[in-house]
């Protein structure tokens, strides 16, 4: 089923047409290290594998380097999840994927700047293509 997604970026709208679906969100705020959330907050390596259980996840390989841009903040019972992406010549198919992952899989090597900002998640955050 197609989609119309309105994009508002700086100084540009974009209409486009999308396939994908919502899933559930995982949480209703997240820390960013800037009110968009498009800055890289850290660079985190994997201390093992993770399989992701669905498509608002990424796969991790034990060794990889993540980026991460946004920490979930943590909910009831909810497990503590971050957003970023791969880096690295382990899996190609993953570089560039954004999705989430368990924040007790990786450990932070380099913080570029401190998540300080709470922004509230939206839709998009959880939308899957």
């Amino acid at each position: 089923m197609a989609r119309l997604l309105l994009l508002f970026l700086p100084g540009l709208v974009a209409i486009c047409a999308v396939h994908g679906i919502f899933m559930d969100k995982l949480g209703s705020k997240k820390l960013c290290a800037d009110d968009e959330c498009v800055y890289t907050i850290s660079l985190a390596r994997a201390q093992e594998d993770y399989n992701a259980p669905d498509c608002r996840f990424i796969n991790v390989k034990k060794g990889q380097w993540i980026y991460v841009y946004s920490k979930l903040v943590k909910e009831n019972e909810a497990g503590e999840f971050w957003a970023g992406s791969v880096y690295g010549n382990q899996s190609e198919d993953e570089m560039g994927t954004v999705g989430y992952f368990p924040s007790n899989l990786v450990q932070e090597q380099h913080v570029y700047q401190e998540a300080t900002k709470e922004v509230p998640t939206t839709d998009i955050d959880f939308f899957c293509e």
